[in-house]
């Protein structure tokens, strides 16, 4: 059997819907051995069926190192927090995006996890210092942000509160590149984080140039899944820019930042995403997708990136 990097490793995965369940792969594929835990009667129960259901389509793409009944096996539903929580070295937790919620689910995962234990949160909006302040072991407690699903997308924001021990931070790094994941550390906490201010950014970009009538809303994605978005998928922006220039990344700025500068002041205004220009947009895609395709699609999505995560591992491999 190929060697598992969590391998003894107990993790306890607090709110087992889409979130929860894609961690819970992610972490026993590694080796992990996962508690799963909802208080919502069911929702545990149906994240099995689901990690049944995705893990031969995740061996038959090459992205599991051992069967799929062993990953399976990794895993288990548990009855009560207290005891999902019990030998724990790690907590992710993925419940509602609501302040109130994360602070008392926040407080009784503090009161209940092992003293060691690091507790982390899946929110993509929330700043971790909002719901942990108060806290007796706030130290050990930051955020770590997935793309979903996390077992086909390695990125995941590691973000600190400012009381956030390094000792949290850094064992929960290492706990992420074991899973196989690409932590983004950020140095302080900041609405957004990194992901959503970048994604943020284009998103602004896109609904300008549909609202003002420079493009079609499949003309901005063709310039992103056939454009921009082939070489972002195995680089950076940064290092884009540093190979687009003979010298280098400070040629490339002494060359075209003017073009940028240009465009800047013209990027200085909000278009409402849910106001007159959504009467175009909805329309437009469900044109493209009808609403009663939609879960196709999602699997084909998901089929899509098993690929794309598969042939990046390849490519890794070989570099």
């Amino acid at each position: 059997m190929p060697d598992l990097p969590l391998a003894s490793t107990r993790i306890a995965i607090v709110g087992a819907g889409l979130i929860g369940r894609a961690w819970a792969i992610s972490f026993a594929r590694a080796g992990a051995t996962v508690q799963m835990w909802d208080q919502s009667p069911g929702t545990a129960a149906a994240a099995m069926e689901f990690i049944a259901g995705i893990l031969p389509e995740l061996e038959g793409n090459g992205l599991l190192a051992d069967p799929p009944q062993a990953v399976l096996a990794r895993c288990s539903v548990a009855p009560t927090l207290a005891e999902a929580l019990k030998g724990a070295v790690h907590v992710q937790e993925s419940t509602p995006e609501v302040l109130h919620t994360k602070i008392g689910v926040f407080r009784e995962l503090d009161e209940l996890a092992e003293p060691d234990a690091v507790i982390a949160s899946s929110t993509s909006a929330l700043l971790p210092s909002r719901f942990t302040e108060a806290l007796k072991g706030r130290a050990r407690c930051l955020v770590v942000h997935p793309i979903n699903p996390p077992y086909l997308i390695p990125a995941a924001e590691v973000v600190p509160a400012p009381w956030t021990s390094d000792e949290a931070m850094q064992r929960t790094i290492r706990l992420l590149v074991a899973a196989g994941h690409a932590p983004l550390v950020m140095k302080k906490e900041l609405d957004g984080f990194i992901m959503n201010r970048l994604q943020g950014a284009l998103l602004e970009e896109a609904f300008r140039l549909v609202a003002d009538g420079y493009a079609s809303i499949e003309d901005v994605d063709i310039g992103l899944r056939d454009g921009l978005a082939l070489r972002w998928s195995f680089m950076g922006p940064f290092e884009t820019i540093d190979l687009n220039a003979p010298g280098g990344i400070r040629d490339y700025a002494e060359r075209y930042q003017s073009i940028y500068s240009n465009i800047f002041p013209q990027m200085q205004r909000r278009v409402d995403w849910a106001g007159e220009v959504m009467d175009r947009i909805e329309p437009a895609r469900r044109a493209l997708l009808p609403s009663a395709k939609m879960k196709e699609r999602h699997v084909w999505r998901d089929k899509r990136l098993m690929a794309l995560a598969a042939h990046k591992r390849q490519m890794q491999q070989k570099d």
